[in-house]
């Protein structure tokens, strides 16, 4: 079974490299002492990065996993939905 983002799997290896690459510029950022407030720039810019990801996978899963398991109904249909509020509980509180 194909995961939700198989379509964006791509540009979303792409995002999570950017994150990656901004990570350790912000790591070398401390490292070289960099006035703090460039470096709250740069975790800024990361962290939106990173829920950008976060958004993308959530529109998938909810387009893909979830709308399949309610056209099933049932138990599963349940689960799938407690996942996404879960999911969705996660992001909002971070």
């Amino acid at each position: 079974m194909a995961h939700g983002y198989v379509d964006d799997k791509q540009a979303l290896l792409a995002r999570l490299r950017r994150a990656e690459g901004q990570v350790r510029g912000i790591a070398r950022m401390v490292d070289e002492d960099v006035y703090c407030i460039d470096i709250l720039t740069q975790v800024s810019a990361a962290t939106k990065a990173l829920e950008s990801v976060a958004l993308t996978l959530l529109e998938d899963h909810l387009a893909h996993c979830v709308a399949q398991a309610t056209a099933q109904g049932g138990p599963i249909a349940q689960e799938k939905l407690r996942e996404a509020n879960a999911a969705i509980a996660r992001l909002v509180r971070s």
